[in-house]
């Protein structure tokens, strides 16, 4: 199974805004990564599954939930981080992981939302890892995204939603993309799909018999800072964050900024 994107992938990465390697992870991680899943959602019996904020930190995060150490490991997979440099360079930092799974007949939609409304990261730059558990299918709402959306690299209104059945709370605002141009990335167990900060995307309800899950992680270049002084849409989201908190692991390369903190989260063992 290949471990690098082709150029062709690359290209269509920054012309599209997303791309789906080739790569897959290998059947036994998937099962030990299926494993983890249901002893997480176990061990959050009250934390909706499409908000297990921070799941790579072992035990109970300042966000919340108790997470699993297993995470952490998908979020280091040296294949997965080759992925990664070959869109954002050689000094990647990895500062998130959030498991979304969406349970049969009663899974939360997802909003058409830009992820860099609400991350303090700046400049805001970002690749996200989508990676499924789960089936994840048209039927069960898999990830939807409109192509060429982050080319202008400008993030569009959103409007607060006060409803208790969306994974976040903020929703783009009416006319501000042509929802008839969207994609849906259907992926099986171990595939995934890549995104950019400001790629427009979401998923709706899961009204199926079938549980989608996917874990999300989050990876920024040395290049950026993560201020952990801003708070955008402090409170707003319906997702609990604490982002004074998050710690940052750097896994390749330099942190250019000298900035960011690599010591704020991190429990001695």
């Amino acid at each position: 199974m290949p471990t690098a994107l082709s150029k062709q992938d690359i290209a269509n990465y920054h012309a599209n805004g997303y791309v789906i390697p080739k790569y897959r992870l290998e059947p036994e991680f998937v099962k030990e990564l299926q494993d983890a899943l249901n002893t997480l959602i176990t061990n959050n019996p009250g934390v909706r599954p499409e908000k297990l904020v921070s799941a790579h930190i072992e035990g109970r995060n300042d966000e919340g939930v108790t997470g699993s150490q297993k995470f952490l490991q998908l979020a280091m997979h040296p294949p997965i981080i080759d992925l990664v440099e070959q869109l954002i360079g050689p000094d990647i930092i990895l500062w998130g992981c959030h498991v979304f799974c969406k349970p049969a007949s009663e899974g939360y939609e997802t909003p058409w939302h830009q992820d860099g409304h609400y991350w303090p990261i700046r400049p805001l730059a970002n690749c996200t890892v989508w990676v499924a558990l789960e089936p994840s299918t048209q039927e069960n709402g898999c990830l939807r995204v409109i192509p060429g959306s982050h080319t202008a690299k400008q993030l569009y209104e959103h409007l607060h939603e006060d409803r208790n059945d969306l994974t976040l709370n903020q929703r783009m605002a009416e006319g501000t993309f042509d929802e008839s141009q969207a994609a849906d990335l259907e992926l099986q167990p171990g595939e995934m799909s890549m995104h950019d900060i400001y790629m427009i995307h979401g998923a709706k309800a899961n009204t199926s018999q079938q549980r989608r899950t996917g874990v999300a992680l989050r990876f920024m270049p040395g290049t950026s800072l993560f201020d952990r002084n801003l708070r955008p849409s402090a409170g707003k989201t319906g997702v609990n964050v604490s982002f004074a908190t998050r710690p940052l692991w750097l896994l390749r390369g330099e942190d250019k900024t000298g900035l960011n903190d690599f010591s704020v989260g991190h429990r001695r063992a």
